[in-house]
């Protein structure tokens, strides 16, 4: 089996509306498909829902549950806030920066943007909860090479240590400029 694409990656939400409102407002997002039941048509169980869906451009799709019977949203406690997110491409660092400034005017808090060598990323939370990251890569095809040179060593060597491995050291130590070249 061959994944052809990601069909759409769905997440629960406080309130659909809220969150539809939220998405085109500050990240251009439009509704493309909004569906409700009184049942869930793969488990049969009664369970009112409501499950929209997103343009998230380039044929990708984000999705929200509304479970209005369901206990109030909560999150994984033995899984630190800065794992679980959504990391989202912008076109450029200007771009990126461009939406920083947005989402603050709009009185979001933002972290970042925060350099990763290979792309700068910025953070902040939707209206559930939800860490998103929006991203622009900075990365060069020679370091794309080196990454992708060391990166079944460095599964194989987490594996066995649990400590990080320093086939990349280069990302963090200023050794590699933006350009690619070795310094």
């Amino acid at each position: 089996m061959l994944i052809k694409k990601i069909h759409h990656v769905a997440y629960r939400c406080r309130d659909a509306k809220e969150t539809v409102e939220w998405y085109e407002k500050h990240l251009g997002m439009k509704l493309v498909l909004a569906i409700a039941e009184d049942e869930v048509p793969s488990t049969k169980a009664p369970d009112p829902y409501m499950h929209i869906f997103l343009d998230a451009g380039q044929g990708n799709v984000l999705a929200f549950f509304e479970l209005p019977t369901k206990p109030p949203m909560d999150r994984d406690r033995n899984t630190p806030d800065w794992v679980q997110h959504l990391a989202m491409e912008v076109g450029s660092v200007e771009e990126l920066l461009a939406a920083k400034a947005r989402l603050e005017a709009a009185g979001i808090e933002v972290l970042g943007p925060t350099d990763h060598t290979i792309f700068k990323s910025i953070y902040f939370f939707d209206p559930s909860g939800h860490r998103l990251e929006l991203a622009a890569n900075t990365a060069t095809p020679e370091m794309l090479q080196k990454l992708d040179a060391v990166k079944g060593d460095m599964i194989e060597e987490w594996s066995r240590t649990k400590r990080a491995p320093q086939h990349a050291r280069w990302m963090h130590d200023g050794s590699m400029t933006q350009e690619g070249d070795a310094r």
